[in-house]
Formats: C-alpha cells, sequence, structure tokens
C-alpha cells in the first residue's frame, strides 16, 4: 500500500509538471500544420522525448543518485559539475520563463498588474519550496485534482464551445513550422524536464515502475497540454489561453488554473536547481539554492519580456540530448563507471561533437526532427570509443 501511495504522489508531481501555461502557449504554434498533423507531430515527439525522460529516470533510479550526480558515470567528477552548471542555468531560465507566462496570463484576467502578478507567484513558489517535497504531497493531491477539474472544463471550452467568444488570430501558413520541426518542438519539452527526472525517483523502491510513471504521466499531460493550444488557435481563434477563459465567464477558476499550474511546474525547476547545486558546491542547502533561483527569476520575469521560448528550448536540447546518448551508452551497454575519475576528456570531446552537431541538424528538414540523428550518431559514436578503449 505505502508503494502504490508513493507511484500515485509521483504521478501527482509529473501531472502537475505537464500542466503550463508554456506547453500549451508552445502548442499553438502546431496549429498550421492543421489537426491531424499537428496532433500526430505532438505525438511523435512525445514518444520520443518521453523515451529519453525515462531512461534517464531509470538510471537515477537504479543508481540511487540525483540525475547530475548520473553523469558521473560517463564525464567524471568535474564533468558532472559542469553539467550541473549547465542545469541550474537552464532551470533559472525556465523559472523566470514560467513565472513571465503565468503573470502575463493572470494580469489577462484580473488586471493587476504582470508584475504584483510575477510577485504573487513567486511568492507561493517559495512557499511550496519552504513545505518541501514531502510535505506538499497532501497539497499537491488538492491541487492537481483542482487543476484536473479546470483542464477538463478549459478542454471543453476549446473544443466544444457554443462559438459565443469571438477572436481574431491568424493561423496563416506563411510562416508554419515544417512537419519535422513541429515534431523537434514536441520533442523540446520532454528533454528540458531530463537533468530533473532522476531528482524525484532517485529514492525509488522500483525503479522501472517509477520511472515508467514519471514518463507516462507527464507525456499523456504534457500532450493533452500542446493539443488545447492548438485547439486554443485552430476552433477559439486565439493563441493566448487566458483571454479565452476570461471571455468565457470563468472567472477566479480561470485564475485558478493559471497561478497553481505555474506554481506546481515552476516549484519542481526551482527545487531541482537547488539539488544540482549540491553537486557543484555542498555546503549551502539546496533549499535556500531554490528559493535564491526562485526570487532571481521572479524578478526577471518582472523587468525583462520573454514572449518566445523556442530558441531556448532548442539550446536545452543541444546541450542535453549528447549528454544523455552518452550516458545511456555508458550505463546500459559499456557498463562505464568514472565516479571516481577527475574528468573524462574523450567523452566531453564526443559531447561537443553532438552539441555542434544538433546546432547544425537544425538546419536540416528531417521528418523526425533532429534529436533522433544526433542521438543516434552519438551513441554509436560513444559505443565505438569504448569498445575501442576495451581492446586497447
Amino acid at each position: 500500500m505505502k508503494l502504490k501511495s508513493k507511484e500515485f504522489n509521483l504521478a501527482l508531481v509529473w501531472f502537475g509538471a505537464g500542466v503550463s501555461i508554456a506547453e500549451i502557449l508552445t502548442g499553438t504554434y502546431f496549429a498550421p500544420l492543421g489537426l491531424a498533423k499537428g496532433v500526430a507531430a505532438i505525438l511523435l515527439g512525445h514518444l520520443i522525448g518521453c523515451a529519453l525522460l525515462f531512461f534517464a529516470g531509470y538510471i537515477g533510479a537504479r543508481s540511487k543518485r540525483s540525475s547530475m550526480e548520473c553523469a558521473k558515470f560517463s564525464f567524471g567528477i568535474v564533468g558532472s559539475k559542469f553539467f550541473a552548471l549547465l542545469n541550474v542555468l537552464q532551470l533559472a531560465g525556465w523559472t523566470a520563463i514560467m513565472i513571465y507566462d503565468g503573470a502575463i496570463s493572470a494580469n489577462e484576467i484580473f488586471k493587476n498588474g504582470s508584475g504584483m502578478w510575477a510577485f504573487i507567484i513567486g511568492a507561493m513558489i517559495i512557499l511550496w519550496i519552504a513545505l518541501g517535497i514531502k510535505s506538499v504531497n497532501k497539497l499537491n493531491a488538492v491541487a492537481m485534482s483542482a487543476l484536473f477539474v479546470l483542464t477538463v472544463i478549459l478542454c471543453k471550452i476549446v473544443f466544444f464551445g457554443k462559438g459565443n467568444v469571438q477572436f481574431d488570430f491568424d493561423i496563416s501558413k506563411e510562416n508554419a513550422l515544417s512537419f519535422g520541426a513541429a515534431v523537434e518542438l514536441s520533442v523540446a519539452m520532454p528533454l528540458s524536464w531530463i537533468p530533473l527526472a532522476g531528482d524525484y525517483i532517485r529514492e525509488s523502491e522500483k525503479p522501472f515502475a517509477s520511472s515508467l510513471t514519471c514518463a507516462v504521466t507527464y507525456g499523456v499531460t504534457s500532450c493533452w497540454m500542446y493539443v488545447i493550444g492548438m485547439g486554443a488557435a485552430l476552433y477559439a481563434g486565439e493563441s493566448d489561453i487566458a483571454k479565452i477563459m476570461h471571455a468565457s465567464g470563468l472567472g477566479f477558476a480561470a485564475l485558478a488554473i493559471v497561478v497553481l499550474s505555474t506554481v506546481t511546474t515552476t516549484f519542481l525547476d526551482a527545487y531541482s536547481a537547488g539539488i544540482s547545486f549540491e553537486t557543484i558546491y555542498p555546503k549551502p542547502k539546496g533549499k535556500w539554492i531554490s528559493m535564491a533561483i526562485t526570487v532571481l527569476g521572479t524578478l526577471c520575469a518582472i523587468f525583462f519580456p520573454m514572449d518566445s521560448i523556442t530558441e531556448f528550448l532548442y539550446l536545452i536540447g543541444s546541450v542535453f540530448v549528447p549528454m544523455i546518448a552518452i550516458l545511456c551508452a555508458d550505463f546500459f551497454i559499456l557498463k562505464t563507471d568514472n565516479s571516481a575519475l577527475r574528468f573524462d576528456a574523450a567523452r566531453f570531446a564526443i559531447w561537443i561533437f553532438g552539441f555542434a552537431l544538433y546546432r547544425i541538424s537544425l538546419g536540416w528538414n528531417f521528418i523526425l526532427g533532429n534529436t533522433v540523428p544526433v542521438l543516434v550518431v552519438i551513441f554509436l559514436v560513444t559505443l565505438a570509443f569504448g569498445k575501442f578503449c576495451a581492446k586497447k
């Protein structure tokens, strides 16, 4: 019974990760593809991204290490610190972006100024952090139940509205994504959670079940958010989901969706930033670092515009796709463990090659996106290098 409770709490955490305004807004970019192609790109991209999320979580659960501690298997002590630093930076960026999106959307519903809403959301995230990941389980259960009901209502408004809400939104195909680019944009969201996966399931007694729970729960929820965003653009003719909710008369329910979804998702980013920082420098408690990241993100959300996140998503992919390819090759096939090694220069060189390859591949129009070809190439290069070293 206790294990079932743990799996349920884990599912709540990853449901909260998937429900976010940022994911809904990203879904609007798929509208020019049309419903059938858009849904296909969303599903295919999430299948690829969530498979990698599963393997990242499984490595953490098997080894009982945080995600960035797992990087030691391939890159050594200094190498793991390097990726932990990059992870802290991307999580700080996500914290700012999530608070910014939440504040802008909340202000569309109740015009009190986006700066004030950013402050309120930031304060709630700090409260979540202060309570701690274990203490917020009951609070999460209540919040997630409310979010589930509210998102079902939102889905009904978007897809089954009576046409009483009128908007003017251009979904012309002039600047439309190709199918491959859409797949990659769908892969990008689960990829951004890869450096966090092990942080939440490293103490699991059932590594496979916990990793599968993480990947499936997040994947289904994230696809749902993408489809809501795409549907909003196609059928409601509006890219701002907050305007749809406000015009439909949801009022405080709309505000609850915006604020709760932002808090539950951003809490995970800020919390993991603290865990990753402990890999770099273990003395300060991760909780205090998480709070500092939240304060920084709140200030950035108040003072800087952050309306487009596609380039940020591609940057995350270029960092973590080659990293997870190398780690999977080492952990599952080569059985490499460089945890006691200070730095593995050869694998870091392979990662640099993978980073450059991903950036170059952004100019390709591959039907499966950029992640798959880069992942396959780097995985095979790592295996070839490992076999060569074993022979030597």
